[in-house]
């Protein structure tokens, strides 16, 4: 199955170019909730394993008296841990989710993504709605689906869900210079469609660090969650569902912007 995904997507997007390397950045804009000042989102970026991390509680545990917050930020620290001191081609994003979740101890449930670049090759596991999309030449040429149950139901994983991180589903993409990858967790992809992404992307790109793309596309995922009328993903997708909502959906939210770049590069050229 692996064989014919990573034969399927190198047809697609060419073979992995060695020598690249990817520069990240990030922003996190929590729901304005005094109870939980930290939201539920976690995150984590580790340039010497050239991976990248996101998680999202699952806000429902909260009917239960659980944080699920607590449950993302040790599941993204774990999964930090898992990389330290590891070469980028050891890293194996599926594994890195299973001995991440075998750690973790708090209560909780959590979607979580991980995602690694090696050699040109980015490789991906995902379990839920967090996720990422890859845009080059200015135009979204990948994004992960999400894995749901229903509508606004995520896969999860943790001390309150049934499911585990085998049924992360995998993904392999060659990726090239100047390709810019988006990770974020469902705030981020809830409210912004990947044609708003691609707009922000353009308008903050040229000779802007990764952190002040993440931080405008943030921002614009915000701004678009506070409104009551406008189009959205999410209303797209509960229109499908046979749920009345509009606007947009007010959430925690987390982008990690990386560059695909030659080592030592900065800026994209």
């Amino acid at each position: 199955m692996m064989q014919h995904l990573r034969r399927s997507l190198s047809k697609a997007f060419g073979e992995p170019r060695s020598g690249l390397t990817i520069l990240a950045g990030s922003f996190y804009i929590p729901k304005d909730k005094p109870s939980k000042p930290r939201g539920e989102d976690a995150h984590f970026y580790s340039e010497e394993a050239q991976v990248i991390g996101v998680a999202d509680g699952v806000g429902g545990c909260s009917s239960r008296g659980i944080d699920a917050g607590e449950y993302a930020r040790e599941l993204m620290s774990n999964a930090a841990e898992a990389v330290h001191d590891r070469h980028p081609a050891d890293v194996d994003p599926k594994d890195v989710l299973k001995d991440a979740f075998l750690k973790t101890g708090a209560l909780g449930s959590s979607t979580a993504c991980i995602i690694s670049i090696a050699g040109g090759r980015l490789r991906a596991a995902n379990l839920g709605d967090s996720g990422f999309l890859v845009i080059r030449g200015g135009k979204t040429v990948y994004k992960s689906p999400a894995q749901l149950h229903g509508f606004n139901y995520p896969y999860q994983m943790g001390s309150t869900s049934v499911s585990l991180p085998d049924e992360a589903e995998e993904m392999v993409m060659a990726v090239e210079r100047g390709d810019i990858v988006i990770a974020g967790t469902d705030g981020l992809f809830d409210n912004l469609f990947p044609e708003d992404i691609e707009e922000t992307v353009k308008l903050y790109l040229k000779k802007s660090l990764p952190e002040v793309v993440a931080f405008a596309l943030a921002r614009a995922a915000r701004k678009k969650s506070l409104e009551k009328t406008t189009a959205s993903p999410f209303a797209v997708a509960a229109y499908e569902a046979g749920v009345e909502h509009f606007g947009g959906k007010y959430d925690d939210i987390t982008v990690v912007a990386a560059y695909v770049v030659v080592p030592d590069g900065l800026y994209l050229t």
